[in-house]
């Protein structure tokens, strides 16, 4: 099971990064990376806690493949049950398959990072019609699956850098950015599409002065 969470980080990185980031500068001239933040800055942290969280979710399944979760000094882990790793390597397979989806619906607006400088096309259309951050949504369910598949305090630890990282991601860097790019279009289109999942952490519109 190991192997098969661990060959799926792997093949999810080629396909949602090196794939998407070359597909990106053949159709635009442009990578998309925007991954140069200022120090100290809530996107810099978002980046530096990613990063933490890729390293975390990969050692996982390496610890149980090198019997690290075993021994005097050992991964705490557990056995998962055969319905829990299946739902678990189905939300790895969701995630591989979708996320390559979600990425081509973004078209030219594809980013991995924010340039506050820069103006992007609002992207509504595809699967952003039933959440905002499809992307984000698919991001997590990779490493929520090989908890389940692969249960140890290791990709335990991922999963929640990772929660942590796409939070700060979100709603410290990319709403704001978008409400002041896109200002009432976008009130308009969070107040009806959810953040994650449909209809939750929908925008509530500002009440009116009276």
């Amino acid at each position: 099971m190991a192997w098969i969470v661990l060959c799926a980080y792997i093949g999810w990185l080629a396909l949602a990064f090196a794939r998407q980031t070359w597909r990106q500068y053949r159709r635009t001239g442009d990578t998309g990376l925007r991954i140069s933040p200022r120090p100290g800055s809530a996107q810099w942290w978002a980046k530096l806690l990613f990063i933490a969280a890729l390293l975390s979710c990969t050692a996982g399944p390496v610890a149980d493949i090198a019997g690290a979760t075993t021994g005097p000094v050992a991964v705490p882990t557990l056995t998962p049950h055969p319905v829990v790793a299946g739902i678990g390597l189905a939300l790895i397979a969701a995630s591989i398959v979708a996320t390559p989806i979600a990425q081509i619906a973004m078209g030219s607006s594809w980013r991995v990072g924010v340039d506050p400088d820069e103006r992007t096309r609002l992207v509504t259309r595809g699967p952003f019609r039933m959440v905002r951050n499809p992307i984000f949504t698919l991001v997590t369910a990779l490493p929520l699956g090989a908890v389940l598949a692969v249960p140890n305090a290791v990709s335990a630890a991922g999963l929640l850098l990772l929660v942590a990282a796409v939070q700060i991601q979100v709603r410290a860097v990319e709403e704001p950015y978008l409400l002041r790019t896109h200002g009432q279009a976008y009130r308009d289109y969070a107040a009806k599409v959810g953040r994650f999942l449909p209809c939750i952490g929908r925008l509530t519109p500002p009440t009116a002065p009276r």
